[in-house]
């Protein structure tokens, strides 16, 4: 059961800190049926085809994207999440899909130098937010690696790499996040600094480190796409009816086009 108290409590807090731990944020059964359509994502190519759609100009979109994947699409929807993410101190009524990641990593993977991922183009303002939820199938555990976040660095306007000359070092004020149990979820402003750092002592034969994460736009802006297929993942959305109730999520009018960039994964 979630603690909706420890919740509240993290919400006053985020316009100030950027970012919410919530352990045990998904149900059992919804992690359960998410964890083999990851294996399948995985080890069916289809990730490595969505990465090579948007590294090579000349690969084209691929054939399956990850709301095709029937839990998948229902994480992008998970009601709970919805209605957090309608708080005014996030992104309040109105916002929009940006985009999911599913991913499944070894241990003793490496980690990820410090970065945002907040998609702008270029760097300018804070002025309307951008959420990613990342969601830990498995939880994590030191043996893990953990997430660190840096709280209140999302207020500042900076590049994405900013920091990334810092590696994955620790730095004066972080948060280390590597103690939380499977089906946990922490919520970013993407503007939020943070690294992925990579266990100090792997656990041998341990567990994958399952990670999807999606992320969401408060509207009002036209917000860059991340992938060049854009407009067939917010169709496959549409024509699944995940967006009943909420018009906006999935609609197209709030993306400008996409342009190539340097992308960072969360």
């Amino acid at each position: 059961m979630r603690d909706t108290r420890a919740i509240e409590a993290q919400v006053e807090d985020f316009t100030e800190e950027g970012f919410l731990v919530l352990p045990g944020f998904l149900p059992g059964s919804l992690v359960e049926r998410l964890v083999p359509e990851v294996n399948k994502w995985v080890e069916a190519g289809w990730r490595q085809k969505s990465v090579d759609a948007c590294m090579d100009a000349e690969a084209g979109p691929p054939r399956m994207v990850e709301l095709d994947l029937e839990a998948h699409g229902e994480l992008a929807v998970y009601p709970p999440l919805m209605d957090l993410l309608s708080r005014p101190e996030l992104l309040g009524e109105s916002f929009v899909f940006h985009h999911l990641h599913s991913d499944r990593r070894t241990v003793g993977g490496a980690g990820k130098s410090w970065h945002h991922d907040y998609e702008q183009q270029p760097q300018r303002d804070r002025h309307l937010p951008m959420i990613h939820a990342l969601h830990y199938l498995g939880g994590l555990q030191p043996g893990r690696g953990g997430l660190v976040v840096l709280p209140g660095s999302h207020l500042e306007v900076a590049e994405k790499n900013a920091r990334s000359h810092l590696g994955t070092g620790v730095l004066p004020g972080e948060v280390v996040i590597d103690d939380m149990p499977p089906g946990s979820t922490v919520v970013l402003h993407s503007a939020l600094f943070h690294t992925r750092r990579a266990a100090s002592a792997p656990q041998a034969g341990g567990d994958p480190r399952y990670m999807i994460d999606g992320s969401y736009c408060r509207t009002g802006a036209l917000w860059p796409p991340v992938k060049p297929y854009w407009r067939q993942v917010l169709a496959v959305a549409r024509s699944r009816g995940l967006g009943v109730g909420r018009p906006e999520l999935f609609a197209e009018r709030h993306f400008s086009e996409y342009e190539r960039a340097e992308r960072h994964s969360g």
